[in-house]
């Protein structure tokens, strides 16, 4: 499978680095989400502001022109604040390390508008039931809004999966061999750029249409035992 004139395993590793690089991306861009979410709801004006000025800056700037930024001005930041303190080696920043900071995160600004939407959805006499039980509300938050918000965020953390997982592809300007980049390594020898690039695109469509039943899987799992009015 994947032959292609001995470059065929340029593709296998390729995909599994897309992967790779999707899920901690994923992972950090929950985080980034839950973060963000819990900043514009919260009671601090502060906390909304800082909040609203992470989503607002984050949404409003390209993916390709932060990735660029932050790999290559944080390297000169990097190595100007080394040479204050007298340190003239060269710095470089792990290509790999900066795509998954970057893409985790910018869609962490999407993911906390899914978040803060969900935690809205949460009924509040739920939230009343529990005050009127006596829970505090650190309680509140892990026993009846949290597990309801993984329940509500389903729908809308999918789709940030599937654009993030394609946006991995943004990684290959700055090296790192994820499955785009290895396309374009494999098609200068074999002068077969066509071949290459369907079939990079065709994996990306096989990972997101598992995706996309993932999603639906877990939509109707986390529904189960739902009463719809």
């Amino acid at each position: 499978m994947f032959d292609y004139k001995g470059y065929g395993h340029f593709l296998i590793e390729g995909a599994q680095m897309t992967i790779i690089v999707a899920v901690l991306s994923m992972a950090l861009t929950t985080a980034m989400g839950l973060i963000g979410a819990l900043g514009k709801l919260s009671r601090h004006g502060w906390a909304r502001r800082l909040a609203d000025l992470y989503t607002t800056i984050i949404r409003g700037v390209p993916e390709l022109v932060l990735l660029l930024l932050i790999y290559y001005g944080g390297t000169v930041l990097l190595q100007h604040i080394a040479t204050l303190f007298g340190r003239e080696e060269p710095i470089d920043i792990n290509a790999f390390v900066a795509g998954v900071l970057v893409i985790g995160f910018i869609y962490g600004a999407y993911a906390t508008e899914t978040f803060r939407g969900a935690f809205q959805a949460v009924p509040k006499g739920q939230i009343e039931a529990a005050m009127a039980c006596g829970m505090n509300q650190k309680q509140i938050f892990w026993r009846i809004r949290l597990p309801q918000v993984w329940r509500f965020a389903i729908p809308g953390l999918g789709n940030v999966w599937l654009v993030l997982l394609k946006a991995t592809s943004l990684m290959s300007v700055i090296g790192v061999e994820e499955l785009t980049r290895k396309a374009d390594l494999a098609k200068a020898p074999t002068r077969e750029p066509f071949t290459f690039f369907i079939s990079a695109a065709f994996i990306y469509l096989v990972f997101t249409a598992i995706s996309d039943y993932g999603r639906h899987w877990a939509e109707k799992r986390a529904n189960v035992g739902v009463r719809r009015a």
